[in-house]
């Protein structure tokens, strides 16, 4: 079947749709993150969305709204996290391993009281974007808005958050609201992520494109712009390899962000020795 007819299928626009979307959020948010040495909260929030998914699936909720029932679990952990963080007795990656262990320990003694892993369990571990629902997409979509508006409005506070929290706070910035907002954004992000690239895999999708971003030595404001076109280049291309080559989507996206990242490397490496 060629490419070109598969693309006028309802569920593989909805595909490539909601992967561009999630990716644009998944890299604007991986910013903060990264420079904030938060890189490994999505990985955090991708062990606690394993254990509310197998919640939701033992409480018997339909599979098209998983997703959506998973996600208060997720943000509520998200702010546990953020709490323990602001800790002076808990450091931040510590307290991420705290929630992500109890999210991990929960979902697999809850798998199996369910009789064991399935079919449906295996895709959101792994991924399956062509599972995608019509209300996925929209929830996608009203997020992309949500984070788009919020880091416009609040640039300024965000970018005196990220450098300098204390300096921030000294010159009114409410880092209070800024770090809770940020923390539920990465949440919903991770929870919508988990079927682009599968809960295994939802921390990359968050790291690698700004981590390339960052090697180009840019503004912030453009490496915000460069983490989004890097992040939706590999989404793009990512399930067009899928589909051409039988391969899983969110493995082939994340292969191509690291592709992205050692070109970057390399180029790094080249270019000054032309000079």
């Amino acid at each position: 079947m060629e490419l070109a007819h598969i693309l006028n299928y309802d569920f593989v626009q909805r595909a490539f749709l909601a992967g561009m979307l999630i990716a644009a959020v998944s890299s604007i948010l991986g910013v903060f993150l990264v420079l904030r040495r938060f890189s490994l909260i999505g990985d955090g929030l991708a062990h606690i969305t394993f254990g509310s998914v197998a919640v939701v699936m033992l409480i018997g909720v339909s599979p098209l709204y998983i997703t959506l029932a998973a996600l208060p679990l997720v943000m509520v952990s998200s702010l546990a996290i953020l709490k323990l963080t602001q800790s002076k007795r808990i450091q931040g990656d510590a307290a991420i391993g705290i929630v992500s262990s109890i999210g991990i320990a929960a979902g697999i003694v809850l798998v199996s009281l369910s009789n064991g892993y399935n079919v449906d369990l295996f895709s959101y571990l792994f991924g399956n974007i062509l599972t995608v629902t019509q209300e996925e997409l929209l929830l996608a979509f009203i997020v992309f808005l949500i984070v788009a508006a919020t880091v416009i409005i609040f640039y300024d506070d965000f970018l005196a958050v990220t450098f300098d929290e204390e300096l921030a706070k000294t010159m009114g910035v409410k880092t209070g609201r800024i770090n809770t907002v940020l923390f539920l954004l990465t949440a919903v992000s991770a929870v919508l992520a988990m079927k682009v690239a599968g809960i295994m895999l939802v921390s990359a999708m968050l790291i690698l494109p700004p981590l390339i971003a960052l090697q180009l030595s840019l503004s912030f404001r453009m490496t915000i712009i460069a983490s989004v076109i890097f992040s939706l280049l590999s989404v793009i291309f990512g399930i067009l390899l899928a589909f051409l080559l039988n391969l899983p989507a969110g493995g082939t996206i994340v292969l191509l962000n690291i592709g992205f990242l050692l070109f970057v490397f390399v180029a790094k490496k080249i270019l000054p020795a032309q000079r």
